[in-house]
């Protein structure tokens, strides 16, 4: 396995008035370590195009998945789809793209405004070459891929926002090149970036989007790795092991807890320097700093904070105003797990916390286990890779 990950992270606005979206965004991780992602906007609007695109999408993902040829998948979804019997029109449109080995990418186009590739945050015109498939055309394209190569895949509302409103024309292609030029910055992942394009849409939209619009940012970057330590170990004889394991992990040191940051400490030989409590956000404790220690924070109710971001982030990421830039320990903790990790090592200590036991408060130890283990899925939705450790 090389260096490289790939990081996807996708957002949708429905349709002004919708409840469903119509379109979808599919994801299969492959066991030779090739991912692929579908990204189909299905004909018109509400519940009949949310299912067309949810069928395209999964019967191409499943489909190239198995290694079967873009003819064979199209010929399918012609045979399996129904066309809008009106307007003799596509059922659905679609934009394939598939990475192999983080080395080379394929990316397969019909009829969706055309990925762009920004490569060292420019835009890159890759080669293209066209096929008739059915009566319909299909752009392919096979790329090597460098670090950073960040791919921009995109349903048609992207580049009708605006129109009739904002924009007389519409947001077209080379402006949306533009615009992502502008705001690239090489920490930002996946998530952010249609995060931030999504954001816009919807600004020329003024809030009312005349269409489905989805954003699929696809970014090979290089793995990182992240450590977080909570609780000290069950047997206090297991504590100096502890310490020993989570320090030697190659990345970044997270120390969260009183009692567990005390134990570090010790162990490094280091004062825990707490200062005068600085109360950056009034509902999350403040943080202290130990040398050799990237972050300090509290334990229990700074994790839950940190879950509330995550389940958010994996949803609209509408709370990112709130932690991409505050200096809070969830915040901070937020930023390096969300956006800076994509290997996490998670030391639970399963020490039971005298302080609580005290009946007043709401916070127990199968509610620190619970968090722990719900953050940890939640990260492994976000594609990061997971190892908890129990002590």
């Amino acid at each position: 396995m090389n260096s490289l990950c790939t990081d996807i992270g996708y957002l949708s606005l429905n349709k002004y008035g919708e409840q469903l979206c119509g379109d979808h965004v599919e994801v299969v991780l492959e066991e030779d370590n090739s991912t692929v992602v579908v990204l189909a906007d299905g004909l018109g609007s509400g519940v009949k195009a949310n299912i067309l695109s949810t069928l395209t999408s999964k019967i191409i993902s499943t489909m190239m998945a198995n290694s079967l040829s873009v003819s064979e998948c199209v010929s399918t979804m012609v045979a399996t789809l129904p066309i809008c019997k009106v307007r003799q029109i596509a059922y659905s449109t679609f934009t394939m793209i598939r990475i192999f080995n983080n080395l080379e990418a394929e990316i397969i186009q019909y009829d969706n405004p055309h990925v762009i590739l920004l490569r060292n945050g420019k835009n890159y015109d890759y080669p293209k070459t066209s096929e008739m498939i059915d009566n319909k055309t299909i752009y392919k394209s096979k790329i090597n891929l460098l670090e950073e190569d960040t791919f921009i895949l995109m349903s048609d509302g992207a580049i009708h926002a605006g129109v009739g409103l904002t924009l007389n024309l519409g947001w077209q292609r080379d402006d949306i090149i533009r615009f992502m030029e502008m705001i690239y910055n090489e920490d930002f992942t996946a998530k952010t970036l249609s995060t931030m394009l999504i954001d816009q849409c919807n600004s020329l939209y003024a809030g009312k989007p005349g269409d489905d619009t989805t954003v699929c940012t696809v970014k090979l970057r290089k793995r990182k790795a992240m450590n977080l330590l909570i609780g000290p170990a069950s047997d206090p004889n297991d504590d100096q092991k502890m310490m020993a394991l989570f320090f030697a992990k190659e990345g970044k040191h997270i120390v969260c807890g009183g009692t567990t940051s005390t134990l570090a400490a010790s162990y490094l030989h280091k004062t825990l320097e707490i200062g005068i409590p600085q109360y950056i956000s009034p509902d999350i404790p403040p943080i202290a700093k130990i040398e050799g220690v990237d972050l300090v924070t509290e334990g229990v109710i700074t994790i839950n904070k940190v879950l509330e971001y995550a389940k958010d982030y994996l949803k609209d990421n509408r709370q990112y105003t709130y932690w991409s830039y505050k200096m809070d320990g969830a915040s901070m903790i937020a930023r390096l797990l969300f956006e800076e990790a994509t290997d996490i090592n998670f030391f639970v200590g399963k020490a039971v916390n005298p302080a609580h036991q005290n009946p007043n408060l709401p916070i127990g130890f199968n509610i620190k286990m619970s968090l722990v283990e719900e953050l940890a899925a939640y990260l492994k939705a976000m594609n990061k890779k997971i190892k908890v450790s129990y002590f």
